[in-house]
């Protein structure tokens, strides 16, 4: 269960001094706990999923946060985002290249009959589906446009 593998994470870079790990996975623990009280379910362990689609969420939030310090002259913040974002990958599965979503999406884009651009929001969703949090929504949307609009 990926919530135990946090824990134990913790505690190993808590007793091996790394405070910039431990400080950035109780931050992941934390907004986990946030979720679960919102739920109702706090004393229930999470599904992997769902803490994969957490975790998705906090690294995009850390990619966004790196390129506003970096429009703004704060390399030093800008890098310590993203040290924080690699970190949190490490918790997700490996992202689908470019060419593998494009395989996806025609795939998919047969199946259910997506010809037009009024089929995009409907494809886009199929494609997440299928992919889950392997399939970055940003570059998803981008080829599905393309597709559509070719």
């Amino acid at each position: 269960m990926l919530e135990d593998r946090l824990n134990a994470d913790i505690k190993a870079a808590l007793l091996g001094g790394d405070q910039f790990t431990a400080t950035t996975l109780r931050g992941l623990k934390a907004t986990i706990l946030n979720v679960k009280v919102a739920e109702g379910s706090r004393d229930q362990q999470m599904p992997d999923q769902q803490i994969q689609s957490i975790f998705a969420k906090e690294a995009k939030k850390r990619q966004e946060s790196a390129d506003l310090f970096k429009q703004g002259g704060n390399d030093a913040k800008a890098d310590q985002e993203l040290a924080e974002k690699k970190l949190i990958e490490t918790y997700l599965p490996a992202q689908l290249s470019e060419q593998e979503i494009k395989m996806i999406i025609d795939d998919l884009a047969g199946q259910i009959g997506a010809a037009t651009m009024a089929d995009m929001g409907k494809l886009i969703g199929a494609v997440k589906g299928h992919a889950g949090p392997s399939a970055d929504g940003a570059l998803v949307a981008k080829l599905v446009k393309e597709k559509l609009s070719a």
